[in-house]
């Protein structure tokens, strides 16, 4: 399948994802996931395994971890353990992606403004962003809570341009989520799928069509 991509153009703001676009946070959450486990007496699970859920919230973390026996467990009780053991080790094996703070300086330089839109509940995103230096200089910041509609919703995306003051059209959203894509799409917004992150297959990602299809974040230097 071939990739869809648009003509390279420059924009006023970069707005990102943050696990999985921004920040490989998936051995902190794989740590969670695997205490949990441990304390229900199941087997751990490896990388291979957590690092493809990572991105889609705790409940897919513990279906990928307890497997068949998911259906049968208590699930909000387990749910609210994963989240609690995650948040006392939140930023312990978290980095950026390689690429990341290159583009994110680059951006500071031209004056760009860039900013997090994530699906991550407000009581997890702040102490993570704040124990990310390269992430000090975020315009704004916008959770999975902040709005009664998130991602697919257009309506966080829109609520970022605004508090910006860029027009949709001339903001890039980047993600590792057909989620993200959608919302982007959705926005009015052009879109690029970030292929370092959690996406599952390649020929999956391209047929979410975003507008352009980034191997790394220093794909970003072509539209600054």
């Amino acid at each position: 399948m071939a990739s869809f991509q648009s003509p390279l153009v420059e924009y006023d703001a970069f707005l990102f994802d943050l696990d999985g676009t921004l920040l490989d946070t998936a051995d902190d959450l794989g740590a969670a996931l695997n205490k949990v486990l441990r304390a229900q007496n199941i087997d751990e699970v490896t990388s291979d395994v957590y690092r493809p859920a990572a991105s889609n919230g705790a409940a897919a973390l513990l279906e990928a971890g307890f497997k068949d026996k998911w259906v049968e467990q208590p699930q909000t009780q387990l749910i609210k353990q994963l989240i609690d053991e995650y948040a006392k080790n939140i930023a312990t094996h978290t980095t950026c992606f390689a690429g990341v703070e290159p583009l994110l300086i680059a951006l500071d330089q031209k004056k760009i403004k860039w900013g997090i839109m994530t699906n991550k509940p407000g009581f997890l995103t702040d102490p993570l962003v704040a124990a990310i230096p390269a992430l000090k200089n975020a315009q704004v910041i916008i959770s999975g809570d902040t709005l009664k509609e998130a991602k697919p919703s257009p309506l966080p995306l829109l609520h970022c341009a605004k508090l910006m003051g860029i027009k949709p059209n001339r903001c890039l959203y980047i993600g590792d989520a057909q989620r993200d894509i959608q919302a982007g799409k959705a926005a009015g917004m052009h879109t690029a799928s970030a292929l370092w992150g959690y996406v599952p297959s390649l020929n999956e990602v391209l047929s979410w069509e975003a507008d352009f299809n980034w191997q790394s974040p220093i794909d970003g230097f072509n539209h600054i």
